[in-house]
């Protein structure tokens, strides 16, 4: 029979030691036990391993032949074992609504790993990483404290204005944000700060606060208010076709920089993992749709 892992780890560590004692200690099992899985162990081998006497333990010619081979043979599994578990790893991918769920299979596809879907609500600007329900994140920048935070941009695209059909500035091809200053906005809720400040189109009202028609937490709330005529709201070119809506149209617009559309994590997660799936997203030069 062929000795088992343990039976390696065991020698290793009376090796290392030099004393059973120290090494039963290092291993937490008792002295006697560890003594009978080394007789054990060179029985198998038909070899002896340590010179014993009442003052010292040395390696014999075999136990050093053995230890070399053993300390590859165990950083050989260890190596093995982190990658078999990263293979069968689930990784938790927050998404604000309902209307990303159909990302996943293109982000298992992009990432090579097993993802879990974790539905963000928009009054969590983190997509779940702030509460560690998600490991990962598809978000709008900017990020709630971005210190917390490490991301990789995988689109950047122009932002659009949603409207009803029957609005003044609704026939222009395009519009300027000038114009937009003193329509009533849909925000989002309070708590997603500086992604509701955003998208309120705030970095280029040079201080002009924005008037708020009303707040919605849902895309579905926000077609509402807007076909209600409560204001109108700015969206990500890429996410227009998902809102279509009977009475609404949707115009680029200019003066406002582009939005950008980032996978995120916790600055504290250092797991290969992580970094691998962010790396092959924007080098796959994955397109994903989210939507705010």
């Amino acid at each position: 029979m062929d000795p088992h892992l343990r039976d390696l780890r065991y020698f290793v560590a009376v090796a290392e030691e030099l004393h059973f004692t120290n090494a039963a200690q290092r291993l937490h099992i008792a002295q006697p036990t560890l003594s009978r899985q080394i007789r054990q162990l060179e029985r198998q081998l038909d070899v002896v391993l340590f010179d014993r006497n009442q003052r010292s333990v040395a390696l014999t010619v075999a136990g050093k032949e053995l230890l070399e081979g053993a300390r590859k043979i165990l950083e050989l599994w260890e190596v093995t074992n982190v990658s078999l578990q990263e293979a069968g790893e689930v990784l938790r991918v927050g998404i604000q609504s309902a209307l990303g769920r159909g990302l996943l299979n293109d982000l298992e596809s992009a990432s090579g790993h097993r993802l879990a879907l974790h539905a963000a609500s928009w009054t969590d600007a983190s997509s779940g990483l702030g509460g560690r329900q998600a490991d990962l994140a598809l978000v709008w920048l900017p990020l709630p404290d971005p210190n917390r935070y490490r991301w990789q941009v995988l689109r950047t695209e122009p932002r659009w204005v949603l409207l009803p059909e029957n609005h003044a500035l609704a026939d222009n091809e395009t519009i300027e944000f000038t114009d937009l200053l003193d329509e009533p906005f849909i925000a989002l809720p309070s708590e997603a700060g500086a992604v509701r400040d955003f998208w309120l189109g705030n970095d280029a009202r040079n201080g002009r606060q924005a008037k708020i028609g009303a707040e919605a937490a849902t895309p579905e709330d926000k077609l509402e208010a807007v076909s209600l005529g409560l204001g109108i709201c700015l969206l990500a070119e890429n996410n227009v076709p998902m809102y279509r809506w009977p009475g609404l149209t949707a115009r680029p617009v200019n003066g406002l920089a582009p939005c950008e559309l980032a996978v995120a994590w916790r600055a504290d997660d250092s797991r290969p993992t992580i970094l691998e799936f962010a790396g092959r997203a924007v080098d796959g030069g994955f397109s994903a749709t989210s939507s705010h």
